[in-house]
């Protein structure tokens, strides 16, 4: 079987998607030796380059024009569909594909479609795809839904990775059939934390730097926390065009040196912080399948997030979910657990528990399945 798969971003590049392909494609690597995929990525530099995980799955990265690792632009977007397009027309010539595999119905899912006579596919909604997710695109989604319909209508399956995206993605096309795979974890890749009694208490949060990652609403709600207790210290990982806004925004509200603006982490490093942290929030707006929650999750940490897309199927007993855009509602929170050690013992615990059966390995498991069905 021979899969081309289709995404914008893969490591150091964007966000949950990449990180969800990369474990994916680890997983494919060893599940079974008939499948072969080639994928079509952006590169983060200048430079069209190759790379192999192994003989059965190679990647192509297509020089875009990065000029930021986590936040893309209308333009280099655009210059990405222009050449995954052309390379597909060129590897058409050379490879037999039974299936295309887009992640984001836009724009990967509109690439697959002008193939769609020759090539079928299945989209993976992510988030940002579907309307009404990011405020940031509501003025394209005006004009990029009649595309969006017929992109999921002409898809031999569409997944998104969430119950909640699953139901938003049905307020722009009640007919379409869109299944639903969760996310996964690896949880060998974290260790479980040991509750710290002494020290400060560390805040954790692991997002990109954009509006929708609601960052500015924990930033706010750190006077009313440190009111209460000043042995803490928020620590913020990621990097994104409003980091400057929001260090201003610490400054003003005199909570600097509260503050802890880490900037990027490589993935492989990224397990160290969570282990030494005491609470993972995450304030988004919106959120598809979190990978940062499940990663918090896998390291025993008790989870603070809003109620927005699959929150509700990640928090049962090992969190707290809170309205979304409300500081007042995450110093309540916080100062819950800092208080509560046991809470926060348990609820991390818990979280433990859960994200063990979210492995990356079911989750490539049932994609194979998908492919085998759907090819």
């Amino acid at each position: 079987m021979n899969i081309l798969m289709l995404n914008y971003e893969y490591p150091p590049l964007g966000g949950g998607a990449s990180n969800a392909t990369y474990y994916l494609l680890k997983e494919f690597s060893q599940i079974d030796d008939n499948i072969t995929i080639d994928l079509i990525i952006s590169s983060a530099t200048n430079d069209f380059e190759e790379e192999k995980i192994n003989d059965s799955i190679h990647l192509y990265k297509l020089p875009v024009g990065k000029k930021s690792l986590h936040y893309w632009t209308q333009r280099e977007i655009i210059s990405y569909s222009r050449q995954a397009y052309k390379y597909i027309k060129k590897q058409k010539k050379r490879e037999r594909y039974d299936l295309i595999h887009a992640f984001f119905g836009i724009p990967c899912g509109a690439i697959a479609y002008r193939f769609r006579k020759e090539i079928p596919y299945i989209v993976s909604l992510r988030g940002s795809d579907v309307p009404g997710f990011n405020e940031r695109f509501s003025f394209q989604y005006i004009f990029l839904k009649p595309i969006i319909r017929r992109v999921w209508r002409n898809a031999v399956s569409v997944i998104a990775n969430s119950q909640g995206l699953k139901e938003l993605a049905l307020e722009t096309d009640r007919d379409a059939k869109i299944d639903v795979i969760y996310n996964g974890v690896n949880v060998e890749d974290f260790s479980q934390k040991d509750n710290r009694e002494n020290g400060d208490i560390i805040i954790l949060t692991v997002a990109r730097l954009i509006k929708r990652k609601g960052i500015d609403d924990l930033i706010r709600a750190v006077p009313a926390i440190v009111k209460e207790h000043q042995n803490i210290k928020v620590r913020i990982i990621g990097e994104g065009n409003m980091k400057n806004e929001l260090k201003a925004l610490a400054q003003k509200l005199k909570v600097s040196k509260y503050i802890d603006f880490r900037g990027y982490v490589p993935h492989a490093e990224i397990s160290n912080y969570y282990l030494s942290s005491d609470i993972f929030v995450l304030p988004s707006k919106n959120e598809g399948m979190s990978n940062t929650v499940l990663e918090a999750m896998a390291s025993g940490l008790p989870i603070i997030t809003t109620d927005t897309g699959g929150t509700q199927e990640l928090i049962d007993g090992n969190g707290v979910i809170i309205p979304s855009e409300e500081p007042d509602a995450i110093s309540k929170a916080v100062l819950n657990l800092i208080t509560d050690g046991e809470l926060r013992r348990d609820m991390g615990i818990k979280s433990r528990t859960i994200a063990e059966n979210m492995s990356w390995e079911n989750v490539a498991e049932a994609y194979y399945t998908l492919y085998k069905e759907r090819k």
